[in-house]
């Protein structure tokens, strides 16, 4: 196997665990947030947090395929360590700029909710059970 063969599979390698480790992360740790966003709605929460991973992995894995070719020969071992910095690099600055843009639509969200406590835009489960019985 050459050099820029072994560049590519380390590459997807690295880019493919580092997407699934961010995107486990996220869920995991999103749903406690995502649940005091929606108000206490677990379900919502749940299903929104669900989606959001879906379209993690669809755009990180997308931008991973597309950027895997380099344009250039890799010639030693040196330029294959320097093509794959740039390469996971870059997968990592995609990665922290979902994450930070996440997080400041949901930040947008939470405020809305608690400056207007009032506008519920998805009816928690049950909150008209006292109106369906009369």
């Amino acid at each position: 196997m050459n050099t820029i063969v072994v560049t590519y599979l380390v590459y997807l390698g690295i880019s493919i665990a580092l997407t699934v480790w961010v995107a486990q992360t996220l869920h995991s740790n999103g749903r406690v947030f995502l649940v005091d966003v929606f108000q206490g709605n677990e379900a919502l929460a749940d299903s929104v947090n669900h989606l959001l991973v879906v379209g993690f992995y669809l755009i990180n894995l997308g931008y991973v395929s597309l950027a895997l070719k380099l344009g250039y020969g890799v010639n030693s071992p040196q330029q294959g360590i320097e093509a794959l910095s740039w390469k996971v690099g870059m997968v990592l600055l995609v990665l922290g700029g979902m994450h930070f843009f996440n997080l400041y639509v949901f930040s947008r969200i939470r405020r809305r909710h608690t400056e207007f406590p009032e506008d519920e835009p998805v009816p928690r489960p049950g909150a008209y059970a006292d109106y369906e019985q009369s």
